[in-house]
């Protein structure tokens, strides 16, 4: 996945998000979700987040959505920093160039309102139809379900979401991104909860919108196999921290980091044996706090040193674009 950056919408710089783990306010113990990340997110291009859970993955969406504030770092869009988006207005913008799409399809819509209700909703808020026009909103409304493959839309637009499936859902929220213009789509896990079976066809819907639209995707997920059909970049988390990233082909490729080793190394292949050990300790993932020092995958590592338990080490570029934090490419 070579294709050229386009015009950059979202920076986040050395972001850090601590979060109290007691309500004693005397003691205020923290957890630190997110320590030093940064990323880069283009016009017409797609950023896989990818890690275990309790990796930061979410937390750095929802921290972009300003669903949280960064304890410390800066995120911007389109050069702004985000945090100095209060004014009604500004933030109706922000949140018109700026959607989610949840993992859970059943929750995010609601009952008691059909899915003629659902698309004409943002439309009206946002004002992207003319207010009183009943057959430019019931065109709009069949249009927007065509283009994301709910049809015949008119039928469909009838329905209420207990009538439709989980991929039908989901579609029906990629429907809302386009209504209101999106530019940013975050999706959070946005597949876990389907069948098998359709989540190819979800994924292809998104990966057209990336193009035609020429939309940034965030996509936020588990599973690093189906990053690569989605995302040209790829960010392996663990614990809070980016341990490498980068072209995401290079790194499914050709993973450097012993975290990013195990988790290409627990995707099926058939043409390995199923006796093939994965490549990493089972010691257990850290509690990471302001005050934890070194790698955080130090405890699970075969090739940890003294110094790894000491400090994290800097970010190393292999190449244009695959960067990794480890000792063992320091040098």
């Amino acid at each position: 996945m070579s294709k050229a950056f386009g015009e950059l919408l979202i920076e986040g710089k050395n972001l850090v998000k601590d979060f109290p783990v007691s309500s004693n306010a005397l003691k205020n113990p923290m957890m630190r979700a997110i320590n030093d990340v940064s990323f880069k997110m283009y016009k017409s291009r797609g950023l896989a987040v990818v890690g275990e859970s309790g990796s930061g993955k979410s937390t750095t969406a929802k921290m972009i959505a300003k669903m949280y504030a960064p304890t410390d770092g800066v995120i911007q869009y389109k050069g702004r920093d985000i945090q100095d988006i209060v004014k009604k207005n500004d933030l109706m913008k922000y949140r018109e160039g700026v959607q989610m799409v949840w993992q859970d399809p059943f929750g995010s819509l609601n009952p008691t309102h059909n899915i003629f209700h659902h698309i004409a909703r943002p439309l009206l808020i946002h004002k992207k139809v003319t207010p009183g026009n009943k057959k430019e909103l019931e065109e709009r409304v069949y249009d927007l379900l065509e283009q994301v493959g709910l049809i015949p839309p008119k039928e469909t637009a009838e329905k209420y979401p207990h009538q439709l499936s989980g991929g039908q859902r989901q579609r029906v929220n990629l429907a809302r991104n386009i209504a209101v213009g999106a530019e940013v789509v975050l999706a959070d896990e946005p597949t876990s909860m389907l069948d098998v079976s359709i989540r190819a066809g979800v994924l292809n819907l998104m990966e057209e919108m990336k193009f035609e639209k020429e939309m940034s995707l965030l996509y936020i997920t588990h599973d690093i196999a189906t990053a690569r059909y989605i995302a040209e970049d790829l960010a392996v988390m663990y614990v809070g921290h980016m341990v490498e990233w980068g072209d995401t082909d290079e790194i499914i490729h050709d993973p450097q980091h012993p975290y990013t080793q195990l988790l290409v190394s627990a995707v099926p292949d058939p043409s390995k044996s199923i006796h093939t050990k994965l490549k990493g300790n089972k010691g257990e993932i850290p509690l990471w706090t302001p005050e934890s020092a070194g790698c955080p995958f130090a405890g699970r590592c075969t090739h940890v040193t003294e110094k790894c338990k000491e400090r994290m080490p800097g970010v190393t570029k292999l190449s244009d674009n695959h960067f990794v934090r480890c000792y063992l490419y320091e040098n």
